[in-house]
């Protein structure tokens, strides 16, 4: 985990995918030091202090304590590498084929718990087992993300409220936590997916992708890039879903089989048959945005209550 927003002088957060590399006008959230946009080819890109890294900072990044959206990069439920192996294992031999599996099949509890239910005396995976062998379909993937991702909004909410009224000397680096965390919620939420169909050269393949900006003007841009491949691309929109930037990565997670990378060009992916692909994008439920994340999507910066110093 390293820190991937800085803020201006005006109080703008940014993104480090939103600056150049090198020292930038960007400030520390935590301590308020100056920083520089690391965007090498080995590490994540990320802030780095210009100076001596800030305690808090510091802190974070030893323990991966960063505030982060639950299941947008990461879809592993926190498993160890033999806990997953374990389980892709079960999936492959039992889940796939809905076998029932006996608890003598399974050496892990936590897993029981969170991944399994018990029916009749076996066991099955529940929704949230499914993530991380990506057999979850796309509309029950968002059923599960997005009331945790408003959970952990509460969460952080409820402890810079508490740090608050009790005056506590913590106070903002909870206001931080829940700053860095508004603007991830907010990015996704701005953004719109698409599935693309291109044809170039006689061959077929599509794209998955976010964009804030209009579709017309982002499909071009991919044609511009595919010119460099291909000599004749033909882009056609297949699908275009608002507030639905937290699929992107999991799609790409849950059909990484198929992927078919073009250069440096990840996104794009080669199906048989996309008929079941496409059933499972429009089998989305239209994104309704809640109180919380109206609030979310209308400030791009957040106030507790009106004594805050960071107002919208």
């Amino acid at each position: 985990m390293w820190l991937k927003y800085g803020v201006t002088c005006d109080g703008e957060l940014k993104n480090i995918e939103e600056v150049s590399r090198g020292k930038t006008q960007l400030t520390c959230l935590y301590c308020g030091g100056q920083l520089t946009a690391k965007k090498g080819k080995v590490k994540e890109h990320h802030f780095s202090h210009t100076t001596e890294t800030c305690k808090p900072v510091n802190q974070r990044i030893k323990t991966k304590a960063f505030p982060r959206l639950p299941l947008y990069d990461n879809f592993n439920i926190q498993l160890k590498g033999e806990e997953l192996e374990q389980l892709k294992i079960l999936w492959k031999e039992y889940g796939a084929f809905n076998y029932p599996i006996t608890k003598d099949l399974i050496n892990f509890q936590w897993v029981l718990k969170k991944l399994m239910r018990s029916r009749d005396g076996n066991y099955q995976f529940t929704d949230l087992g499914k993530i991380p062998v990506g057999a979850l379909s796309l509309n029950l993937f968002n059923q599960v993300q997005e009331p945790l991702m408003l959970e952990e909004l509460a969460k952080l909410e409820k402890s810079a409220n508490l740090a608050q009224a009790a005056s506590l000397s913590s106070l903002p680096e909870k206001l931080a936590d829940l700053q860095i965390y508004r603007a991830q919620l907010r990015r996704i939420l701005l953004n719109s997916l698409y599935f693309l169909e291109i044809k170039a050269d006689g061959q077929l393949f599509y794209k998955i992708g976010i964009t804030t900006r209009q579709i017309e003007e982002r499909i071009a841009e991919i044609q511009r890039d595919l010119k460099q491949h291909y000599s004749n691309v033909i882009v056609n929109l297949l699908g275009l879903w608002q507030h639905r930037g937290n699929v992107e990565l999991y799609f790409k997670h849950r059909y990484k089989a198929f992927n078919y990378p073009i250069g440096s060009l990840t996104e794009y992916f080669k199906f048989a048959d996309v008929k079941s692909v496409l059933n499972d994008l429009f089998e989305m439920e239209a994104k309704e945005l809640s109180g919380a994340e109206l609030g979310v999507m209308q400030c791009d910066h957040w106030r507790l209550n009106k004594s805050l110093p960071l107002p919208c």
